[in-house]
């Protein structure tokens, strides 16, 4: 008898409106008959990660079409000179990778971006759950100090809304998350999707908020479909951190699924 094919579902960094497209597709997806929920591993880094707990936990993806203000100022901010500061380590090519890693950890860590516990509280309410699903779940994020990467999942001892605020705290943007006695950030700095860590599973769906911007690597070896936001969609995420065209982006991707539902169709192990 023929094993069954194993399917993996990649998730990847966009930021809050990535989140957004993300969720909208994923719901959307859901009604058209394919709960990316089933997938034998999910790999969420940053806004992918913050939909694949949702996912993986069960949780009702249509809470997220709407997406409650916040009272008085926000609670995590963005420390804007020090993003650009981030942003111009990270495109400068005569950087060994290790070294710029840990010089925006440094900038991650003195940037004035609000409380952990902000950040993490907003995590659990997006996710809507505080305990690891059953699924196979893998978060990335990257140690601040030393640059070096790691693969949050269940058996890491570390809570879920905590290996998710992690994962989603890009620098200068959010603050680092303190497990374990050690900081962590963006898990986007490990490997941008992170899709390497599906090798050896014969189905990957890559999903990426910011395909139109920064190109993925697909994995190898795997019979791979790669999901984007459509110009529509492109054209509303804009500002990724807008707060008002959070709807807008949601119902973008939403509106996605039925085209991305024929691309998955074909290798979909239902």
């Amino acid at each position: 008898m023929a094993m069954r094919q194993e399917t993996a579902v990649v998730l990847g960094p966009g930021g809050m409106l990535g989140t957004a497209w993300l969720a909208g597709l994923a719901a959307g997806l859901r009604r058209e008959g394919f709960d990316l929920a089933k997938a034998d591993l999910t790999i969420g880094t940053s806004a992918g990660a913050i939909v694949g707990a949702t996912l993986a936990a069960g949780q009702d993806l249509e809470r997220l079409a709407v997406l409650p203000e916040a009272d008085g100022e926000p609670a995590v901010k963005t420390d804007h000179d020090r993003l650009n500061e981030v942003f111009a380590i990270l495109g400068d090519s005569t950087l060994e990778p290790a070294a710029a890693l840990r010089r925006v950890g440094r900038l991650a860590l003195a940037a004035e971006t609000g409380a952990e516990e902000a950040h993490l509280a907003r995590m659990e309410f997006l996710i809507g759950a505080s305990e690891w699903p059953e699924g196979r779940l893998l978060i990335p994020a990257v140690d601040v100090d030393t640059g070096e990467p790691l693969v949050w999942e269940q058996s890491s001892g570390v809570s879920l809304v905590a290996a998710v605020a992690s994962s989603s705290a890009f620098p200068a943007s959010a603050p680092p998350i303190t497990i374990n006695g050690r900081r962590y950030m963006d898990g986007a700095l490990r490997s941008g999707t992170n899709a390497d860590l599906a090798a050896g599973i014969q189905t990957v769906i890559v999903i990426e908020p910011l395909a139109h911007l920064f190109p993925a690597n697909m994995p190898h070896h795997a019979t791979a479909v790669r999901l984007a936001p459509d110009p529509a969609a492109q054209e509303v995420l804009g500002d990724l951190n807008n707060r008002a065209a959070w709807s807008s982006v949601y119902h973008a991707g939403a509106r996605q699924a039925a085209e991305a539902a024929k691309l998955i169709e074909p290798v979909w192990v239902r």
